[in-house]
């Protein structure tokens, strides 16, 4: 039997639910330029890939929109000072953390979400119990490549073979594949259990309190 004694973490969708926030920006951007609002659903169902993959989805013609640019520009701006609105932790979250914390786990979160954002939120709402967080940024290959996972294990000294990674999406799923961890789908999520079920999660827990049982036994 292995022992694990680090676990990994998304954000959006699995520590945080930042769907309010996220859509509003998306939405503000789109507005800029006369483009329709799109709705929480089809905002839940775009994000997990970078800003960029967003943008591509919300924009008529994608990435050929002659405004992506501007509204990948617009979105950064007015989310960042907007991110903190009607985003918060999921119940039973920082009960999670502070018990990992307590039996001396290391924690880190890897997203696709912009790097200063990442870094503020994880701050700001897990300050007390997670020290390392990385987003997408220009230096590194974001998920599903393994990259960002290897730096947050290496920040942390330790290794894949004591790891899990806990998200709530199929983009968390493959890289916990490509970084040789075990995925833990959270149901509580952006794309809820059945998704997970559909694409392969090694384990799914319905609430954040589930964890640690579960990984007394792995």
């Amino acid at each position: 039997m292995k022992t694990i004694d680090t676990v990994i973490f998304d954000l959006d969708g699995t520590l945080l639910n930042t769907l309010g926030d996220i859509a509003d920006s998306a939405n503000h951007a789109l507005s800029l330029f006369g483009y329709p609002a799109r709705s929480i659903d089809e905002i839940r169902s775009f994000v997990g890939n970078g800003l960029g993959h967003l943008m591509e989805l919300c924009l008529p013609g994608g990435e050929n929109n002659p405004h992506y640019d501007e509204c990948i520009a617009d979105f950064r701006s007015h989310y960042y000072s907007n991110m903190q609105n009607k985003t918060a932790p999921y119940d039973g979250i920082i009960d999670l953390l502070k018990q990992l914390s307590q039996n001396n786990f290391k924690m880190a979160v890897v997203s696709n979400k912009f790097d200063q954002a990442v870094k503020k939120l994880t701050h700001d709402y897990f300050g007390t119990y997670v020290n390392v967080a990385i987003g997408d940024s220009k230096n590194i290959a974001r998920k599903p490549a393994p990259d960002t996972v290897f730096k947050a294990l290496e920040e942390l000294g330790s290794s894949a073979d004591k790891a899990v990674y806990l998200g709530d999406s199929e983009v968390d799923i493959e890289t916990a594949r490509n970084s040789g961890l075990t995925s833990v789908g959270a149901a509580w999520g952006f794309k809820g259990r059945m998704f997970l079920e559909a694409n392969g999660a090694d384990y799914i827990i319905d609430q954040p309190r589930e964890l640690l049982k579960l990984i007394v036994f792995l």
